[in-house]
């Protein structure tokens, strides 16, 4: 009975994470900046975070890969599925800044919702081109955000799959 509490709370904690994480980039403020300084410090800083979460993506699919080789408990896939989320969203607020800071480099892509869309449909290589990079920096941009999706997160996504249909 214990260990069904104890995973209700882990999914209670990861679905209160995930609201946060989505709360969090619908908020974050990147307006503009006419100050060449900050600006260059938010730009910073937005390359930092996402670095910063492309390191603990990369580290939970590592940490479930070797488990997987070695036949030894997985840590908790809720780590390894918050990691994920907050590689999509990281993803997709570097394209919404970067839309808001030169708009031409991307086309159509001009609220929050559709960075996020676009950022999705990269992720899932739909690519509808209704969105899409159409400057050096954007198209910079997206083609980090595809071999990292390649990479990382489609292993992670099908390490959370499989991992999910050996408990059925």
């Amino acid at each position: 009975m214990e260990h069904k509490t104890d995973h209700r709370s882990a999914r209670r904690r990861a679905s209160l994470a995930c609201a946060l994480l989505f709360v969090t980039y619908f908020v974050v403020p990147v307006e503009s900046d006419p100050d060449p300084t900050r600006l260059g410090l938010r730009i910073a800083l937005t390359l930092l975070i996402l670095g910063v979460v492309a390191w603990l993506v990369t580290g939970q699919v590592r940490r479930q890969i070797v488990a997987a080789t070695r036949e030894r408990a997985a840590p908790p896939m809720t780590h390894l599925v918050l990691a994920l989320m907050a590689g999509l969203l990281a993803f997709a607020l570097a394209d919404y800044v970067i839309a808001r800071v030169a708009p031409a480099q991307f086309v159509n892509l001009e609220t929050r919702v559709d960075a996020l869309y676009f950022a999705l449909s990269t992720l899932t290589t739909i690519g509808y081109g209704d969105v899409h990079a159409h400057g050096q920096l954007a198209r910079v941009l997206v083609c980090a955000q595809m071999v990292f999706s390649i990479g990382v997160i489609a292993t992670g996504f099908s390490l959370v799959v499989k991992r999910l249909t050996e408990r059925v």
